[in-house]
Formats: structure tokens, C-alpha cells, sequence
């Protein structure tokens, strides 16, 4: 049986797992500083990014995402095991972007999973460490090339 506390933790990180969706469509960086803890490690490579620091992948995200006209960072509901104070989890990410060709918009898509380390600090769970691996891309570009 989960006890009460675990219910809780598992709603506080699928909570952060959602507005870290939201975070990245609306562009909002700042906002990432409460998902992440300071020291956190995010790795991108896998779908044609950096790995890189907090500040390092905001600046990159800003970069990066200059070129699309619009997206949808879509989550399955997290496997999510705990050990203690920290919580490994593995979220699908079902992921449309829309890119400008030919002067119309071509949508792509790309399936992922966010493979997470989180831990328990003073302000609640933080990402201390983010993977991405990647499943697929459908309809990509041939002429597409990632922004680093």
C-alpha cells in the first residue's frame, strides 16, 4: 500500500514534470530555477543538444528554440521508484514542433522519454539530473539541422 507521503511526493513530481512542459512551450526560462536544483547536470544530446548546466541549457533553450513556430511538449504519466530522498523517474514525451518551409508550416515530431533524478531539498523535489533519450523522429526536415 503507498502510504500518504508517497502519494504526495509522486504528485509533487508529476507536478514538476508538467509545468517543466509548460515552462518549455511558453519559454519561460526563469521558471526552470524551480524545477532544477542549482548543481543539476541536463542532457539534450541524444535528440541533437548540449549536456549542460541549469544556466547553460537556458541559454541554449532560448537559442535553440528561436527556430520553431510553435510545439507541444506532451507526458505520459511517470514510472517514478524512491530510495530515501531521492527518486529516479522515466516520463514518454510525445513532442510536435512546427518549423517554416517553403513558407508554410511543416510539422515534425519527435518521441522521447525524460529519464530523471530527482531530490528532496528545503524548497520540495528538484531534477538533479535529466536525460533525454530519444525514440524517434517522424517527418523531419531533411534539411533540418539542430541549434547548438
Amino acid at each position: 500500500m503507498i502510504s500518504h507521503q508517497e502519494l504526495s511526493d509522486r504528485m509533487e513530481i508529476q507536478n514538476i514534470l508538467a509545468l517543466y512542459c509548460e515552462a518549455i512551450d511558453n519559454r519561460d526560462w526563469e521558471a526552470l530555477d524551480d524545477f532544477f536544483t542549482e548543481d543539476a547536470i541536463i542532457d539534450y544530446t541524444a535528440t541533437g543538444g548540449l549536456k549542460c548546466t541549469l544556466p547553460e541549457a537556458k541559454t541554449y533553450l532560448d537559442r535553440a528554440l528561436q527556430q520553431f513556430n510553435g510545439g507541444q511538449h506532451m507526458i505520459g504519466v511517470p514510472l517514478i521508484t524512491f530510495n530515501g530522498d531521492v527518486a529516479k523517474s522515466r516520463t514518454i514525451l510525445f513532442n510536435p514542433m512546427i518549423v517554416e518551409r517553403e513558407n508554410q508550416p511543416h510539422v515534425f515530431f519527435v518521441g522521447a522519454w525524460y529519464v530523471d533524478e530527482f531530490i528532496r531539498t528545503d524548497k520540495g523535489w528538484r531534477i538533479r539530473h535529466r536525460n533525454e533519450e530519444c525514440s524517434y523522429f517522424h517527418n523531419l526536415p531533411a534539411d533540418f539541422e539542430a541549434q547548438e
